[in-house]
């Protein structure tokens, strides 16, 4: 069981233009990025969806300068893409801006019909899509096959939902007036995305945005930007108008320039960010000086808790679920494992088991693998120092606890017991397949250090005792519960958090809310 317990007109800014060709420009011949084959991998990907240059307005276009993306598995150079700066971004804005005048015009069925049309050309190419984000995100093949589908039905879902926004009638106290509530679109939205999901946090804010009827610059990640331009590829079959969905990639170097200059242009209405919750504090102070509309999901300290009622195999099951998909780089991935203590012994040793049986470090196209790599060096890092840390204070490696030797940027599934609470992995949202277990006696201590972390993402908690379910369920201060279950994202339940983890909520009925405002009026 899981539980999930202002129109701004066309014509209100007359600013300067500037024409995107002045720092855009065309490119008549579309070129495409080169993928390097892998010696036990496909020897290429579909040139048709790689794309190296920014895409606005409906128009592909080159920007004065490229950096290089690599495969975080092998460190090859992947392709050079354009490198967008303030005078990209700015002209990116002043294109959807112009779109939003008519796009927001369209009817809510034409708007729907487009979003579909955009998912059944995802799920056509859902094979290809899937290589994309493995070549440049290391994540293994099946498990971006499994994220194409999950990111397709976000598309599929706020198809239906475009066709859903409805307003209200209110009889007020005069009984010769009655008000009338409308939802209306917000205007542009910026859309920022992490790496770790390339394709998947783009559908899941866009697809909303444009049922909704607004338009969408998105700046993906600097270490995934393929995946963003390969769906601008498909939006363009599917009919989406030039300039309603716009993709700026940038270097790391250009992003804080770039994200600045999204949250402070006039003709933004709306910021929606995942990432880290620092970054995100960041984007909220340059958002707040123009009192734009935000939704932030930002970072995770997800606890696990088994109690002593619980079903032991099917926590385990859980466990390896919900921390190592992706090699442990998700937000909602687990990274406290609080077991009570008449069961401790036999979990770890049951979950350790599970660990050197079903994972395989590798390259995320070797058909074997399900654990691929971190995403750099620097992420590497800190999951040593993480482990370090934490045997430096006591703790024992069950399992695993260095790098691999496939690559530098692999690391062993690892399993941490006697943990305290003092110790960083405790503390501090890993990001990596690193599992530290903490014991504990009572279920009042359990909730109290699953509670103890300023953000609140997602939980989860195994336990057969009906009352004990309830009762846990709600004090756990997060924004999504997985009760005996370690999976708990789906396209209809809202996804978001609480406390420092961030604002808002996506996907189900309640995320297009988020790109819609309400008008009143009063008639008699």
């Amino acid at each position: 069981m899981a539980t999930c317990f202002r129109l701004r007109s066309c014509l209100a800014l007359h600013l300067p233009r500037t024409p995107p060709s002045r720092v855009l420009r065309p490119r008549a011949d579309y070129p495409v990025a080169r993928i390097r084959g892998y010696a036990r991998g496909p020897a290429g990907l579909s040139s048709a969806l790689l794309r190296t240059d920014c895409f606005v307005g409906g128009s592909w276009l080159s920007a004065a300068a490229t950096f290089p993306v690599h495969d975080p598995a092998s460190g090859a150079e992947l392709g050079l893409v354009a490198d967008c700066g303030v005078p990209e971004a700015r002209a990116a804005v002043r294109a959807a801006y112009e779109a939003f005048c008519s796009w927001r015009g369209v009817s809510a069925k034409e708007r729907s019909s487009l979003l579909r049309k955009w998912y059944d050309l995802m799920i056509q190419n859902k094979d290809d899509l899937a290589k994309i984000i493995t070549a440049e995100s290391g994540k293994p093949l099946k498990e971006a096959q499994g994220e194409i589908l999950y990111s397709a039905n976000f598309l599929e879902w706020f198809s239906e939902e475009a066709r859903r926004v409805y307003g209200d009638i209110i009889y007020t106290p005069a009984k010769e007036k009655r008000a009338l509530v409308l939802k209306q679109p917000l205007g542009v939205a910026a859309v920022i995305t992490p790496w770790n999901f390339p394709s998947a946090m783009i559908t899941r804010k866009v697809g909303a945005a444009l049922a909704a009827g607004c338009t969408v610059v998105v700046k993906p990640a600097e270490d995934t930007p393929f995946s963003a331009l390969a769906l601008a590829a498909l939006a363009d079959q599917a009919g989406i108008p030039p300039g309603v969905y716009n993709v700026i990639p940038c270097s790391q170097k250009k992003a804080k320039e770039v994200g600045e200059a999204l949250c402070t242009d006039p003709l933004v209405s709306k910021i929606s960010f995942t990432g880290s919750t620092a970054t995100g504090k960041v984007l909220l102070h340059h958002a707040a000086n123009s009192v734009k509309r935000v939704s932030m999901e930002l970072g995770g300290h997800a606890p696990f808790i088994v109690f002593d009622s619980a079903n032991v195999d099917q926590a385990v099951a859980g466990a390896m679920a919900s921390k190592f998909r992706n090699s442990g780089q998700t937000c909602v991935c687990s990274n406290r494992f609080l077991v009570q203590r008449g069961i401790h012994d036999s979990f770890v040793k049951k979950f350790a088991e599970a660990i050197k049986t079903n994972l395989h470090v590798g390259n995320g196209f070797e058909e074997r693998t399900t654990q691929g790599p971190l995403i750099n060096e620097k992420a590497v890092e800190k999951v040593e120092k993480h482990v370090s840390d934490a045997v430096s204070k006591g703790a024992t490696v069950v399992t695993g606890g260095k790098r691999h030797q496939v690559g530098k940027n692999f690391f062993e599934p690892t399993l941490l017991s006697n943990v305290t609470r003092d110790m960083l992995c405790s503390q501090e949202e890993t990001f990596g397949p690193v599992a530290p277990v903490i014991k504990f006696d009572t279920e009042e201590e359990a909730v109290a250090i699953a509670n103890v972390a300023d953000v609140g993402l997602a939980g989860y908690f195994y336990s057969q005792d009906p009352a004990q379910i309830w009762r846990v369920a709600e004090r756990l201060e997060v924004g999504m519960v997985g009760v005996n279950d370690g999976l708990i994202s789906s396209v209809e339940c809202p996804f978001g958090g609480v406390k420092q983890s961030g604002l808002g909520r996506e996907g189900s009925k309640y995320g297009i809310d988020e790109y819609l405002e309400l008008n009143s009026q009063e008639t008699s």
